[in-house]
């Protein structure tokens, strides 16, 4: 049953690509309100709890929702589900194991450059972006004491939204809205999959293994 949920999940991320790189309204509309909580079906048969990650696999999906309606208002509430987002996941992982120093302060000094770039071009956006970057690059730093696969999946939501960041910025990437989906897409999968297959659920004080922005409406 979990492969059926995973598979579903990357025939639908396969349709969103599509639906993005075709600008395919109605494609997007269909496919992108579904990558969180086919995700959610996944970790929900593999643990049989909710816990942080699945609250913020559910916030995840208001705010894809959200991000589709065009709109700064709508973009700012977008912001705000993913916010929690990060902060449910954020929550989960420090629970379960200390974030490794190195990885704390190189996603903190990674905050504070990019903030530092794009300050003066985000205008009316910098204060919710400090904010909802900071939470994001806490998360990818608690994600690296999870263990690899979940240190992979915060570092690509962290570049997913440093895209949108850019472009919110003024900052054109090519392809970028492909990029950010697909980022966006395999930081959820493998955050996912590498908490439903984390090897214990209890807090641990020991160092993890080494470890190894921002939001706009095209995500």
């Amino acid at each position: 049953m979990r492969r059926r949920w995973l598979g579903a999940f990357g025939g639908v991320a396969a349709a969103e690509l599509v639906g993005v790189a075709f600008g395919l309204t109605a494609v997007q509309w269909l496919a992108k309100p579904l990558l969180a909580p086919l995700l959610l079906g996944y970790l929900y048969s593999a643990r049989r709890r909710v816990d942080p990650v699945a609250v913020g696999l559910v916030f995840a999906t208001a705010g894809d929702v959200a991000l589709l309606v065009p709109g700064r208002r709508a973009f700012l509430v977008g912001m705000g589900c993913f916010l929690v987002t990060q902060l449910a996941f954020l929550t989960a992982f420090v629970r379960h194991r200390r974030p490794p120093v190195p990885a704390v302060v190189a996603y903190l000094a990674l905050w504070a450059v990019a903030n530092a770039l794009l300050w003066g071009a985000l205008g009316p956006l910098r204060v919710p972006v400090l904010g909802y970057s900071l939470a994001l690059s806490l998360m990818a730093a608690a994600a690296a004491g999870v263990s690899r696969r979940a240190a992979l999946g915060g570092a690509l939501f962290l570049g997913s939204d440093l895209l949108i960041g850019l472009g919110a910025a003024g900052v054109a990437v090519p392809g970028q809205g492909l990029l950010v989906m697909a980022t966006y897409s395999a930081a959820l999968l493998l955050i996912t999959t590498a908490w439903a297959h984390r090897p214990t659920d209890g807090p641990s004080s020991t160092a993890a293994a080494p470890a190894v922005p921002i939001v706009h409406p095209s995500r």
